[in-house]
């Protein structure tokens, strides 16, 4: 099973094989219900299968397709979900996701992956890191707010301790070589502590600062071209040395305080989640604010019509769009004239033009953000802001 990220959502979109089967299943977790998860999962199997017939498919080719999703069903699988699965299966890939959200029970057969019903997991949920700080502990952690990974990280200092102990090896190597012996992190920063009266706890902070520029350092490559935020969890002196050391752009001032070595992961995801979510809330906001803006100037910049949006998200003209979840607009892109066809019902063949624009919106560096239908702006079935 793999973890769902914005990174696999593009693996996924990238390259499909035809024909591209995505299961959507609620699964229950408690009670009498859960005996219905096999029941509904085989319904589900045999609504695809009859799709696959639609298209033409023959019934060697659909066995052989859906083959590895039939296999998934078995006891042990059904005892260890969460309350949504998502299946996703064509000649060349096959992938499942047990997620901690619900969805309506959905089978669609198509040219590409139906993802439109993820986008819950990733754009309304930002991206953040923690870096979990102690003397005697350090882990980075890269997090959603329905989970948190752990990332490792090349060169990073592990503890105070051996950062100490690499701090004084630099030094005697310094002094046998006849150059000066003062090289540590700290020395070499404006603003650095020291000097021959420094008390005992004068020291044992500058200690502390010179492991926070070497963490710092460490991190420097792996974060150089992001711009999630970066939130520091640990104990309350830690935050004012550590951002001394910071050259992290989008370091927060906010952390979380405590002894992150007694945390569990999943508290210090809430934790967070907490700390994070109004800063997603307020870009929404004013992403939001400039569309209503461009819309009461009359701007060209935003269309309201699928048969524009389509072509603009293929050639790569959307920077941001609005959908409404759990609803579809059937229909094809005819690439040649870049013109869409649109039914009131699937034909055979027809892709949901939303999922094919949040596609293209998400490979062309777009923002896309799902909102309930009647959160929609001016109640518009779909609203784009276009680059030019």
């Amino acid at each position: 099973m793999s973890i769902f990220s914005l990174d696999e959502l593009k693996n996924l979109v990238q390259s499909p094989q035809y024909p591209c089967v995505s299961l959507y299943l609620r699964v229950e977790r408690l009670g009498g219900e859960t005996r219905q998860n096999p029941i509904r999962f085989k319904n589900l199997i045999r609504e695809a299968e009859k799709r696959l017939d639609a298209m033409g498919l023959r019934p060697t080719e659909s066995v052989n397709l859906l083959k590895p999703a039939m296999e998934l069903d078995n006891i042990g699988f059904w005892e260890n979900q969460n309350q949504g699965l998502v299946i996703f299966s064509s000649p060349n890939l096959f992938r499942y996701y047990c997620l901690p959200i619900s969805f309506p029970q959905l089978a669609i057969v198509g040219k590409n992956f139906h993802i439109k019903p993820l986008l819950e997991l990733i754009n309304n949920d930002g991206k953040f890191y923690i870096l979990a700080l102690s003397q005697n502990h350090v882990k980075f952690y890269s997090g959603t707010r329905y989970k948190l990974d752990e990332i490792a990280v090349e060169n990073m200092p592990q503890n105070l301790a051996e950062t100490l102990l690499e701090d004084e090896f630099q030094k005697g190597v310094q002094h046998r070589i006849g150059t000066p012996r003062s090289v540590s992190y700290a020395s070499q920063q404006p603003g650095s502590v020291h000097g021959q009266g420094s008390s005992d706890r004068e020291k044992h902070e500058r200690e502390i600062l010179n492991f926070c520029y070497a963490v710092d350092t460490a991190l420097h490559e792996i974060l150089r071209d992001e711009k999630a935020p970066l939130i520091l969890a640990g104990v309350d002196y830690l935050l004012p040395i550590y951002q001394k050391a910071n050259t992290y752009p989008h370091f927060l001032e906010t952390g979380i305080t405590g002894n992150v070595e007694l945390m569990k992961t999943e508290e210090l995801n809430r934790a967070a989640w907490e700390i994070v979510s109004p800063l997603f809330q307020q870009e929404y906001e004013d992403i939001m604010a400039v569309y209503l803006q461009l819309a009461g100037e009359e701007s060209t910049k935003i269309t309201n019509d699928i048969k524009t949006i389509i072509p603009a998200a293929y050639y790569q003209r959307v920077d941001t769009l609005f959908v409404p979840l759990k609803q579809h607009i059937w229909g094809k892109f005819d690439l040649p004239n870049a013109t869409v066809e649109l039914h009131p019902e699937p034909a055979p063949e027809d892709e949901d033009m939303l999922d094919f624009a949040v596609i293209h919106t998400i490979l062309n560096g777009g923002r896309v953000y799902t909102l309930e239908p009647e959160a929609m702006p001016s109640g518009f079935k779909v609203a784009a802001i276009c680059r030019y």
